[in-house]
């Protein structure tokens, strides 16, 4: 992998995993355009780990807050101080965060005749030559998040004039809904993770920017998780990118990671989401009629990079 290879993935990791387009999808497809076929696990763990330095940056106080409500939980819980009736904000938005990663679980569900965990087809999926299961996920994207434009809209049609709509506030029925869309997500290249939460809130009825930050910080022990599973393969796997790239790679998706969370707060709080939604739409039909073409001709459709 050349520099410039690198940096063109490191751009397509920072954009996409926050914006709701997909980044596994995306990955995916540049790979698979470019005509590279990425063998080292390393490498993905550290765009990972880019992406993971953004989110950081942007919540660090919340971060911060959460990692103090945790302290002070754990110290009430042992004293028989805690009483679930009587939370903090940030007590609460901790206890909801617990709770919608519970589905996480589930990826690691054995699949009957396969010797798959449910976890193991998104590798299988990302990496065959095969593109049209990002096509069709990223259709499902697209539908998503109308569905979750809708939502929002519905609530502002029964508020006040100029008033915020939907609930500031998560409850356990939410935080599972999302926590199980993240769970989906994980699974399907081109099935944004970020879209698929943020839609989930939506649809709960939960405000757009409350939704917005809770997938934000819902996703960062989802890619903690991910980069470590990864990791641990990749132990035992010879590096086959050099220092150079993997550098590359890295500041460039923390970089763009940053820039990206940005946009989508800045989007999201201007009603602009559809333009994701057009944006998925037509990547997702553009990427089903090559896959289609290729499954009909043998050819593989490449760019030189």
């Amino acid at each position: 992998m050349s520099i410039l290879q690198a940096i063109i993935q490191g751009i397509v990791q920072g954009a996409t995993e926050f914006l709701p387009v997909s980044s596994s999808g995306h990955l995916s497809l540049a790979q698979h355009f470019m005509g590279v076929k990425v063998d080292s696990l390393l490498f993905d763990v550290m765009l990972h780990i880019g992406t993971l330095l953004a989110v950081l940056i942007v919540y660090r106080e919340l971060i911060l807050r959460l990692i103090v409500a945790l302290i002070r939980l754990v110290r009430d819980i042992f004293t028989g101080k805690f009483r679930w009736s009587h939370m903090s904000a940030d007590r609460r938005l901790l206890m909801m965060l617990m709770i919608g990663l519970l589905p996480l679980f589930l990826l690691f569900v054995p699949v009957p005749g396969t010797g798959y965990q449910v976890k193991d087809f998104a590798d299988l999926w990302a990496t065959d030559s095969d593109i049209v299961v990002e096509g069709c996920a990223l259709v499902a994207t697209s539908i998503l998040l109308t569905l979750g434009i809708l939502a929002t809209k519905r609530q502002r049609g029964r508020g006040r004039a100029g008033a915020i709509s939907g609930r500031r506030s998560f409850g356990v029925p939410d935080a599972l809904a999302v926590g199980f869309a993240q769970c989906v997500a994980a699974v399907f290249p081109g099935l944004s993770r970020s879209g698929s939460t943020l839609s989930a809130g939506l649809m709960r009825g939960i405000s757009r920017q409350t939704a917005l930050d809770y997938s934000f910080v819902i996703g960062i022990p989802a890619i903690v998780a991910a980069a470590a599973l990864e990791l641990k393969d990749a132990l035992h796997e010879p590096v086959t990118v050099g220092i150079a790239p993997i550098l590359a790679g890295v500041i460039t998706a923390a970089i763009v990671g940053f820039l990206a969370i940005k946009l989508l707060r800045w989007m999201v709080a201007s009603d602009k989401l559809m333009i994701f939604v057009w944006y998925t739409l037509i990547l997702g039909i553009v990427t089903i009629a090559i896959g289609v073409f290729e499954h009909q001709t043998g050819w593989v459709v490449t760019f030189p990079s």
